[in-house]
């Protein structure tokens, strides 16, 4: 028990504010080294070459946010199943999680690779920078199960309550990324096929340090008997994973619909929204952890019954959402010429990124509490209210961008960006109250397909 961190006593600030540093951390690595590669790609090749690695993140995002979203489907029943204190079935969810998380992987890396050079054709990719697409595409797909292995094992000690694990594990792979970023691109010339090999290489590392600490917990000793399959099971994670796998696809086809017309304006705007682009997933962030924050703490507080305290953290995850928008939010809005000539070298894509950037800046907190009540609802078991607000926030993306780009350019993606979040937001906080009343009122069960997880009763001198 040692090796794994109980969320469901104590101080709830303190728990989850212990839990959320590492992970944020955790997370700021990884976009630090994404941005590291765009600085690199930028810097090292070329701003075409940019505009390559730039296109391709859309549609990375369908592939890989699939990927993930099924991970951290699959990490629900894990925690709840922890904080019910259930380690039989722990063990079986798990032991399942690998294998369907294998013959995904297979499947994913087999259609992404075959598809990619059609799907690059329908988003308009310009001729000057297709080749270098397709070159990054092959490698980073190529390399995708060691992006579901990291997931999956990151995903699962987080559910655990271990974000100390995978904090070590970025840092590694950080410092692994940027040496080979710089060998690859720089003393051997490689371009942006060197950004990519370094980029697998990295994860590698980071799978093999958090799957180390897995196989050290004494209660997810697995056995032969654990890998049974059990089609209840199987049915059960897929009721979790699916949805939240389709929502990050269902918003990835939105932002490549947006990366279309993007493409359709020119090589300098496919350029500039590469570059924001990161920054604004760099910003985003701390709503981000709180988001994961939130969905261990919920996860493992519904598995023990403890309803009310999932409350209580709500209240401090959206403390730290305010907080870091309005810190993050005044960079984006007061000084967008200097993020953007950061990553970028020439005038017309700077100047463009200046134009979308504070736009974002002023309605960043939508983000940051889209990731905070989404989460929620996936850990209270609801998948399916997210993937309908990611629905929604699709829609609202393409419409957008369609209505307004011939008449304000480049702006109409940062408010296509903003419309979406806006309307996701509303969508899952509202759920999400919802679905919290009816668990503290009693009215909440969950069903779970045959494979039940039995919670322990509510504490509630906890909340």
């Amino acid at each position: 028990m040692a090796q794994t961190y109980d969320l469901t006593t104590g101080n709830v600030s303190k728990i989850i504010l212990k839990f959320f540093f590492p992970l944020f951390m955790t997370n700021l690595l990884q976009q630090f080294y994404n941005i590291a590669d765009t600085i690199f790609v930028g810097k090292g090749i070329s701003d075409n070459a940019l505009a390559a690695v730039g296109n391709m993140s859309s549609l990375t995002f369908l592939i890989i946010g699939f990927s993930m979203g099924l991970s951290n489907g699959f990490s629900v029943s894990t925690a709840i199943s922890f904080g019910a204190k259930d380690y039989n079935k722990l063990r079986r969810s798990f032991a399942a999680s690998i294998r369907l998380s294998a013959i995904i992987a297979v499947i994913l890396t087999g259609l992404s690779v075959i598809f990619l050079r059609p799907v690059l054709v329908l988003m308009q990719t310009h001729n000057d920078i297709m080749s270098d697409s397709l070159t990054y595409g092959y490698i980073i797909f190529g390399g995708l199960i060691t992006t579901i292995a990291y997931n999956l094992c990151a995903c699962t000690l987080r559910a655990l309550g271990d974000s100390k694990t995978p904090f070590k594990a970025i840092i590694a792979s950080t410092i692994v990324n940027l040496i080979l970023n710089y060998v690859f691109i720089f003393p051997l010339d490689m371009g942006v096929a060197g950004a990519a090999i370094a980029t697998v290489a990295s994860q590698v590392v980071s799978t093999y340090i958090c799957f180390r600490k897995l196989r050290t917990i004494e209660f997810l000793n697995l056995t032969g008997d654990d890998f049974r399959n059990d089609a209840s099971l199987n049915l059960a994670l897929f009721r979790d994973g699916i949805p939240m796998a389709l929502m990050n696809s269902i918003t990835a086809v939105g932002c490549m619909v947006v990366q279309y017309f993007v493409n359709g304006l020119g090589v300098a705007h496919t350029t500039a929204y590469s570059a924001c682009s990161k920054f604004v997933n760099l910003f985003m962030q701390p709503g981000c952890t709180a988001g994961f924050a939130m969905s261990s703490f919920t996860s493992q507080n519904y598995g023990a019954g403890n309803y009310k305290r999932i409350r209580e953290g709500l209240h401090v995850c959206v403390k730290i959402a305010f907080i870091s928008y309005v810190l993050l939010g005044a960079v984006m809005l007061f000084a967008p010429t200097f993020l953007a000539k950061i990553i970028l070298s020439t005038d017309e894509p700077t100047k463009l990124a200046s134009e979308f950037l504070p736009i974002c800046g002023v309605t960043l907190i939508f983000v940051d509490l889209i990731f905070i009540f989404r989460s929620g609802c996936q850990a209270m078991g609801r998948p399916l209210v997210p993937m309908i607000s990611g629905v929604v926030e699709m829609i609202m993306r393409i419409m957008t961008i369609y209505l307004l780009v011939d008449k304000l350019g480049f702006k109409a993606t940062a408010l296509a960006e903003s419309t979406a979040w806006f309307s996701a937001f509303a969508l899952n906080a509202i759920c999400f109250k919802v679905l919290l009343s009816r668990a503290i009122s009693g009215r909440g069960g969950r069903q779970n397909s045959g494979f039940t997880l039995h919670r322990r009763k509510p504490v509630h001198s906890n909340g």
